[in-house]
């Protein structure tokens, strides 16, 4: 479809523009444009058609089954925009005064309260933008905890080979070294490496548990205890939680610090950048060095507070709000047997797919998974010559949304499958049958999958080439 530059046509503008609602303020010469913008020139109809033209170009939740594996694109109950949506939310201002924002700082300490609770924190903030976001802030507090003891010498964050990519990412971007540990034979962190690994250089490690392969490790004790004794601090990715929480906490783990995607696990519809909220809890000990300003309650008010030692700020103001709202208006709904359920049915959606899925293709780690499984389609591939990425592109003609794939990086070939808690018995049976179709097509007709997708608005694009070239602009006609 053509862009809304190249539908332009001079003079073709909106004809009603309401009249300001605040009073007209000249502004300065040196401010001003010196041109006008370069934007499209459509009339009503043109901008309508446009975005329904857009909207049935993309794929989300209230389109079909979306099993992206770490990212739990779950079902977002529409209770959540509801209150997102009162006036007295989305009205309120970020510079106005704390006594006319009693409701919002209130919301805020009651979310923090009940997120401390169902991760075993003692403190929690919500300025961080995102999930990694969230991880540049826990490693930061960590590093502000060595500094403050004269301890500046811990320079080293432990990563596990099936980490996301951001972790070691974020503890390059703090200034620490990235220490990676391989995984033992069941897919769990080695523990002799571990051990190897850890000394008085170490500042923390980073570890999400379940990990990316859809594996809760038995040793997560044994793995803080070793950090703890080396005299580093441990960082929990919260991107799993979805599998764990009301059965497990992370405190409870040996976990001092944690961020959790309220964007994934607590149910605000997410992708295409945003919107986001990567909240950070951490222990006491920690507590003192969270960004500023957190909402206290002082002489039964509520008001902002600068912790001692803080970081400062890692975003403008107090985070997103409204994210906030949609994921204490999902708390309260559940509560804790709703959110205990959730995740059990969670664990529950990936067992039942991946036994489908299991007689056909070949689970990475055999065994009971958590809220998600990997699949390696490596022998497949020796054998027919159908990747991971020719399965995932079918899977768009058969209306299923792809899984992540070639992650983790440590199983080849790699579909990571996440069902969540929300979807139906029919619909993983609809799902695997178009599995089970892929999978028959890759012995009798592999060639009408090297050209799939064939039915989506888009087909297989030039993906080495897009990567190298990007057109990350419009160019204008001359």
């Amino acid at each position: 479809m053509k862009l809304s530059f190249e539908k332009s046509r001079p003079g073709r503008a909106f004809p009603v523009v309401p009249k300001p609602d605040v009073p007209e303020r000249d502004i300065p010469a040196s401010l001003k444009r010196t041109a006008p913008p370069r934007l499209p020139e459509m009339s009503p109809p043109d901008i309508s058609r446009h975005y329904a033209q857009l909207a049935r170009r993309t794929y989300g939740l209230s389109d079909g089954f979306y099993p992206l594996g770490s990212c739990t694109m779950k079902y977002n109950p529409k209770i959540n925009d509801e209150m997102a949506a009162l006036p007295g939310f989305t009205g309120v201002h970020p510079l106005q005064g704390e006594d006319t924002a009693q409701g919002c700082l209130e919301l805020i300490a009651r979310a923090e309260s009940l997120l401390c609770e169902v991760t075993g924190m003692d403190a929690m903030t919500f300025q961080p933008a995102a999930g990694a976001h969230g991880e540049f802030t826990g490693v930061l507090l960590i590093k502000a905890y060595h500094d403050s003891r004269g301890d500046s010498s811990r320079n080293k964050i432990i990563v596990p080979d099936s980490a996301h990519g951001t972790n070691p990412a974020t503890a390059a971007m703090t200034g620490c070294r990235v220490v990676n540990v391989p995984s033992d034979k069941d897919g769990g962190v080695s523990l002799e490496a571990l051990r190897s690994a850890a000394g008085p250089d170490t500042a923390g490690l980073m570890l999400t548990n379940p990990n990316t392969l859809g594996l809760f490790d038995r040793n997560i004790l044994e793995i803080t205890k070793i950090i703890h004794e080396a005299g580093g601090l441990c960082y929990y990715d919260g991107a799993n939680l979805n599998a764990i929480m009301g059965v497990a906490r992370p405190g409870d783990m040996g976990f001092d610090v944690i961020h959790l995607n309220l964007h994934k696990t607590f149910s605000t519809p997410h992708g295409g950048g945003g919107p986001g909220a990567g909240a950070v809890g951490c222990r006491k000990l920690l507590e003192g060095y969270l960004p500023s300003p957190r909402v206290v309650r002082s002489g039964g008010r509520y008001a902002f507070d600068a912790p001692e030692h803080s970081v400062g700020q890692v975003s403008a103001f107090y985070g997103n709000f409204l994210v906030v709202v949609r994921a204490l208006t999902y708390i309260l709904t559940l509560g804790s047997d709703g959110l205990k359920d959730a995740a059990q049915n969670a664990v529950l959606n990936a067992n039942y797919m991946m036994k489908r899925l299991s007689g056909m293709y070949d689970v990475a780690y055999p065994g009971t998974c958590m809220h998600e499984f990997v699949l390696s389609l490596e022998n497949l591939k020796r054998e027919t010559g159908i990747s991971a990425l020719d399965a995932a592109k079918a899977l768009l003609d058969r209306g299923v949304h792809p899984p992540t794939m070639y992650f983790p990086l440590i199983v080849k070939e790699a579909l990571m499958i996440e069902p969540t808690e929300t979807e139906s018995r029919e619909t993983l049976d609809e799902a695997a049958e178009a599995f089970r179709e892929i999978y028959e097509l890759a012995w009798s007709d592999p060639e009408s999958l090297h050209g799939a997708p064939r039915a989506a608005s888009v087909g297989r694009p030039d993906e080495v080439t897009a990567a190298r070239h990007p057109k990350l602009r419009y160019d204008f006609p001359q």
